[in-house]
């Protein structure tokens, strides 16, 4: 689905639940819903908060997000940069619409977010360590499997469907190849890592799991 250019949705959010924080929300409101007219922008959905800044655990927040991805929304618009989070919620909400490719704009600034160069700088950095993160996580799935193959691990004898030229949705946890790697002496991280690199989603601790009630089945 590529992304409607002048699709935008409101973000309002106030701290409290009092009700003299029920009039900043319908001003926020209303003042947006006149910036996107201002901006030509096509209103689809507004979000409400009356919630910590602090706090990332918001509904109003996580629905946004979702509906951001879901209907690949082109921008938000705030009142102001304060309303998306205070101190580290606000940088991961920043970062995660950065990911997401959606531009925020404001009415204090009447468009685009002014950042200053500091917060710019915190962006780049974080940016970066995912970038590395993401490459040390797939060499460390390649690293896992160069050794399973080396030991005598042949994925393609172990996986099932074998015909389905995706090969990558498996729902089922795989016990078999788990024991038969653990066997060949792969750490429960190596045999998630090599899992993974054959499209299985699964996470170390169910890989442990597995194995651990394979013990117990072949003990009883």
């Amino acid at each position: 689905m590529s992304k409607d250019r002048n699709a935008c949705v409101i973000y309002c959010r106030v701290s409290t639940e009092k009700e003299t924080q029920e009039l900043s929300l319908r001003r926020q409101q209303e003042e947006l819903e006149q910036l996107a007219k201002d901006l030509n922008l096509n209103h689809v959905e507004t979000f409400i908060d009356q919630h910590s800044g602090f706090d990332i655990e918001r509904e109003g927040l996580l629905d946004l997000l979702d509906f951001i991805k879901s209907e690949q929304i082109e921008v938000v618009l705030i009142q102001d940069e304060t309303r998306l989070g205070r101190g580290n919620a606000r940088m991961a909400v920043l970062h995660l619409l950065a990911k997401m490719e959606t531009k925020i704009y404001s009415n204090h600034d009447g468009g685009p977010i002014s950042l200053n160069e500091m917060d710019t700088m915190l962006l780049e950095i974080l940016a970066i360590v995912e970038e590395y993160q993401r490459k040390l996580h797939n060499v460390k799935i390649k690293r896992g499997m160069r050794r399973a193959v080396r030991e005598g691990y042949r994925p393609e004898l172990n996986l099932k469907n074998r015909g389905n030229v995706e090969g990558r949705e498996r729902i089922d946890v795989p016990t078999r190849e788990i024991v038969s790697l653990r066997d060949k002496g792969l750490t429960f991280e190596e045999i998630t890592g090599v899992l993974k690199g054959l499209g299985h989603d699964v996470s170390k601790a169910t890989v442990h799991r597995r194995f651990k009630e394979y013990e117990q089945e072949q003990e009883s």
